[in-house]
């Protein structure tokens, strides 16, 4: 009996014991693999492409349930533009599209949805798809494509849409909303289809609500001549945008990082004395750049006798000036800076001095020193097709910032000293000769000026002699 018994717990404990070590052990469940393929459209009623259309709901059928996205408001393009944009909802596997404008005769009209249409499970869209049917006999076949690129810098926006206009006046692009429009791909590329055989003026703006040139600050592009869409086949068009009132604005190079000198600032409920900042890093002076000394408000008086540049004996140094900026709260002394030199800047007390009358709690003196030249590299660029009756400059940025210019006379730049860092590259082609980017004018009928971006950025290295070849 005791033998029957103990064969019997032996029996009952090792399924138990296989029980707790699978358990013990997740197997993740097999499945394939991820689904990226977007949705098929399975029927359309009525269908795609259909002739004399009368009806204002159109039902889409797809091969899995799908939604749409958040994006469907700025996405959902309708040509030709309506006054009341269609109702559109998913549901299950269907898409439904409810008019809410009357119908004009004899017309084409296309329903672009963009990325909006996708897939439940994994949000896969179905991209650009395009619902087409005519009230007429035919569906027209003009076609218009090309690109936009942002005039001052050589990229793309592809936030900005590009509108074409029947009414060929300046002012339909103001006052009346656009005829077509379509939006930007994330190269800046556009491609009108379906579009009636006519003559369009053509412009760009940011897809907002309005979609008019109503505020001088909007990104704008134009062409000085209207367009003919025909048989002949497609136009292929580069618009160049631009901000008319930010392009007005001096274009600088940003000032290096202030540093504060021994001057304090008073208790800012006590003030009685004025404080300042300079461009100086850690009391060296950059070779290359001014030294700025620069104030929190505008001063009412300067007087630059009762400011000194010595050596450190102080001696004092000729050859350098002074100057203020248009604000009166910035101030650059200029001087041929050469490496390793020491200085003494002497200011007296009464330099500067605000509109209420106060001046700087004391005499001070800034003790600083040059750079050394083996803190920066060389540079030479080569360029291959640079247009040079064009009137190229080349700009190097960071940030997106132009922090130096260089007019070209030849295909090659050189510079003994330049600072280390990494920079991007454009090309202005400057038509004004003043250095900078000009935008355009759409009442003198005048585009802005072309910058080309180099599609590379090029890293100077400190104490190196460095050599790029570019292809432009």
């Amino acid at each position: 009996m005791k033998r029957y018994f103990f064969a019997f717990n032996i029996i009952i404990l090792i399924p138990a014991a296989l029980l707790l070590y699978s358990c013990a052990n997740i197997i993740p469940p097999g499945g394939g693999p991820r689904d990226t393929l977007p949705p098929v459209l399975l029927k359309a009623a009525p269908a795609d492409s259909s002739l004399h259309f009368t009806g204002n709901k159109i039902i889409l059928t797809f091969n899995e349930y799908v939604q749409l996205d958040n994006t469907l408001q700025t996405d959902l393009v309708v040509s030709p533009n309506p006054q009341q944009m269609p109702v559109v909802e998913s549901k299950l596997q269907t898409v439904t599209v409810r008019l809410k404008d009357s119908l004009a005769p004899n017309t084409t009209y296309s329903i672009n949805f963009g990325k909006a249409i996708k897939d439940v499970n994994e949000g896969n869209p179905y991209k650009n798809f395009t619902y087409v049917f005519a009230t007429g006999n035919t569906i027209d076949n003009g076609a218009l494509n090309g690109r936009v690129q942002l005039a001052e810098t050589g990229t793309t926006d592809s936030t900005l849409i590009v509108i074409l206009h029947k009414d060929l006046n300046d002012s339909a692009i103001k006052k009346e909303r656009p005829f077509y429009y379509t939006r930007l791909d994330s190269a800046g590329r556009f491609n009108f289809r379906y579009l009636a055989y006519g003559t369009y003026a053509v412009y760009v703006l940011p897809n907002d609500f309005t979609k008019r040139y109503d505020d001088s600050t909007k990104t704008f592009a134009f062409l000085n001549e209207p367009v003919v869409v025909d048989s002949s086949g497609p136009r292929t068009l580069t618009l160049y945008a631009y901000n008319e009132v930010e392009g007005s604005k001096t274009q600088s190079a940003p000032l290096p990082a202030e540093t504060s000198t021994s001057t304090k600032r008073p208790p800012k409920d006590t003030a009685k004395s004025i404080s300042y900042t300079t461009t100086l890093q850690r009391t060296q002076q950059d070779l290359l750049s001014d030294l700025v000394i620069k104030f929190p408000k505008p001063l009412a008086r300067f007087d630059s006798t009762k400011l000194s540049l010595n050596d450190t004996n102080f001696h004092p140094i000729t050859g350098y000036t002074i100057s203020a900026d248009t604000s009166f709260s910035q101030f650059t002394l200029k001087y041929p800076w050469k490496e390793e030199q020491f200085f003494r800047l002497l200011i007296q007390k009464d330099a500067f001095a605000d509109s209420s009358g106060l001046t700087l709690a004391k005499d001070d003196t800034i003790n600083f020193h040059t750079a050394s030249e083996a803190e920066y590299g060389s540079i030479r660029l080569r360029f291959s097709n640079l247009d040079l009756s064009r009137n190229p400059v080349l700009q190097f940025t960071e940030n997106n910032k132009v922090v130096d210019s260089a007019a070209l006379t030849s295909n090659e730049f050189f510079r003994t000293l330049y600072k280390p860092g990494e920079y991007g590259l454009r090309i202005l082609y400057d038509t004004d000769k003043n250095m900078t980017w000009t935008p355009g004018s759409f009442e003198m009928k005048k585009q802005p000026e072309i910058v080309v971006n180099v599609p590379r950025k090029i890293t100077i290295k400190q104490n190196w002699d460095n050599e790029v070849n570019i292809n432009l």
